[in-house]
């Protein structure tokens, strides 16, 4: 066998080594890749509807609260109010409960220095975010209404029982709540300049209750990053295994090689 023939076999064997050491390292990326790309799509479309029940009983409770204030509703302010303010102080998850007529507000458990009888953004919507309440500078305020009730009620809550709802899901998915043309998560709302990132594995879903909206997703680039995280935990395994796939096929080529040289030498 010719010095060329030699090298190019043993190149060749080389690439072989190389070639079948690496199956096991690729493979098991890929296989990763695609158990991560799973899971976080999973997880996307299950969170939309666990936050949808967790808003629900929010808003659930919020309904409730002016569901017990209806039999108020057009009574005088002043008959009214103690009633009214004893069941407003009985739930902390309330901040306030307003007594309507016509659409509005006459009597409240908190008081203000100007009329607070909001605006609903259709005659439809029984529920909206206030960002503009005058005893809430600069905070966010859900307001619940029976639309079926004239005289009737409007519950009030602060946006932060949204807000911790939404924040109980802390595995980097951004989940977002759209009333109308509002919306929040758990950071921000819709006066923020910029609309959080959403782009991967974005999922929505309607509440069949109140109708508001839940939007779920992953920021750009977020599964780039777990890969990244998963790859530095995974590699020295796949490493080893590729490095020990490697030397077993080495092994038998070198047995394949002594076996044919013993068979070639001349017999004496």
């Amino acid at each position: 066998m010719s010095r060329f023939t030699y090298a190019g076999r043993s190149l060749l064997e080389l690439l072989l080594i190389l070639t079948i050491g690496l199956v096991p390292m690729v493979s098991g990326l890929l296989v990763m890749m695609y158990q991560l790309e799973r899971k976080l799509e999973e997880n996307a479309q299950v969170s939309v509807q666990e936050a949808i029940f967790a808003i629900d009983r929010v808003l659930d409770h919020l309904q409730m609260a002016a569901s017990s204030a209806l039999p108020l509703a057009g009574q005088p302010c002043a008959q009214a109010l103690g009633p009214l303010e004893r069941l407003a102080a009985g739930d902390p998850r309330i901040r306030s409960l307003v007594l309507t007529r016509d659409g509005q507000a006459y009597c409240s458990t908190i008081e203000t220095t100007s009329s607070y009888s909001p605006s609903f953004y259709s005659p439809n919507a029984h529920i909206q975010l206030n960002f503009n309440s005058p005893v809430t500078p600069n905070g966010v305020v859900v307001e619940l209404r029976l639309t079926y009730a004239n005289p009737g009620v409007i519950a009030t809550a602060y946006g932060l029982e949204l807000r911790n709802e939404l924040r109980g899901f802390q595995d980097g998915l951004v989940l977002l709540v759209e009333f109308g043309n509002k919306y929040l998560w758990s950071s921000g709302d819709s006066r923020d300049a910029q609309r959080p990132s959403q782009s991967e594995f974005f999922r929505s879903a309607m509440s069949s209750k109140h109708g508001y909206m839940v939007k779920g997703g992953y920021p750009e680039g977020y599964t780039t990053q777990e890969f990244r995280q998963s790859m530095l935990q995974i590699l020295p395994s796949l490493a080893l295994v590729g490095l020990l796939t490697g030397a077993i096929t080495y092994w038998g080529i070198f047995r394949s090689r002594n076996k044919g040289r013993h068979a070639a030498s001349p017999r004496g």
